[in-house]
């Protein structure tokens, strides 16, 4: 099965301690953000787990503990996008965040990591001209530490909207633009670009619109094929395999505008005031009226040989 990190925040970047007890003790529990007293018990032993997926805007605190990962699978989404601290006021310099990018891609290989330069928004700082040649930039510092970028435009949800209300949709005019040329300069630099979660629009232009976390992407890294059980259709628009993930919404500190996962800062600074690193919770602790089931879990490697543990 695949363990999912990121979806929710960020763990690598303020929660890793935390993680590194989880991966030492063997289990996690993750409430449920629908039912929060329902809570939910996940072994993180290799025989069950085939990878883990980190997305992530700051790889650096879990870099030096690297050894505790060895064992399993890996997947790694890195965003590193040309906003400076009035988009993502916490996010660190971008030429640190490509440096250990680098590093990570030198511990684990290039097809394990991948660059999400998303999400896209025009204003009259962040301009078509702007992306381009930051994203130039960017891809010239990133050559050969990765095959994979993954771009999206802006979604205007309710929480964006509410903590970033200037913000404006991408016209297709602009989003047809900006997807032909950095399909381009990402070729002319070794990678392929993916779209996430924006249909077919760009796929004329030789984007890959299959969608980023998909199985045959955590197959490439595993170099292996996964039997993994059907997911339920989550929209037309998205093709990935979204499971299991252990975060919490409202608890990421970068607090990036355009954050789908956080309400506003001060959910964020209410809920990490309740982090304990010693909890198998994320945030806060069991309660008595609290009920824990344990997930079913197993392996999805396919012990058939494939061409992908031939390459």
């Amino acid at each position: 099965m695949i363990i999912q990190t990121g979806l929710r925040t960020d763990i690598p970047a303020f929660y890793t301690p935390w993680f590194l007890r989880r991966l030492a003790e063997g289990f996690v529990l993750v409430r449920s953000p629908y039912n929060p007293a329902l809570i939910t018990r996940y072994r993180l032993a290799p025989d069950v787990v085939d990878c883990i997926g980190f997305c992530t805007k700051n790889p650096a605190p879990l870099l030096p503990h690297m050894d505790a990962l060895a064992p399993y699978g890996q997947y790694w989404f890195v965003t590193i996008t040309p906003y400076g601290t009035d988009i993502e006021p916490n996010v660190p310099p971008k030429e640190q965040v490509m440096a250990d990018f680098r590093r990570l891609a030198s511990i684990i290989g290039p097809d394990c990591v991948a660059w999400r330069y998303d999400p896209i928004l025009l204003n009259d700082t962040y301009t078509t001209e702007r992306h381009l040649a930051d994203f130039t930039t960017m891809c010239e510092a990133l050559e050969g530490a990765t095959h994979t970028c993954v771009i999206s435009f802006i979604d205007l949800y309710q929480k964006v909207k509410r903590n970033f209300p200037e913000i404006r949709a991408v016209a297709k005019e602009d989003r047809l633009l900006l997807g032909r040329e950095m399909a381009a300069i990402a070729r002319a630099h070794g990678m392929n670009l993916k779209a996430c979660h924006e249909g077919v629009e760009l796929a004329g232009y030789g984007v890959d619109c299959a969608g980023c976390m998909t199985l045959s992407t955590y197959e490439a890294a595993l170099a292996c094929r996964l039997k993994a059980p059907r997911q339920p259709s989550r929209s037309r628009d998205c093709a990935c395999h979204l499971t299991c993930d252990i975060g919490a919404y409202n608890t990421c500190a970068h607090l990036c505008r355009y954050c789908y996962a956080n309400h506003d800062a001060s959910s964020v600074h209410r809920a990490m005031a309740q982090h304990d690193p010693r909890s198998p919770l994320l945030i806060g602790h069991v309660m008595p009226e609290d009920r824990i089931h344990e997930a079913k879990q197993e392996s999805w490697r396919d012990g058939q040989m494939s061409l992908l543990s031939l390459l």
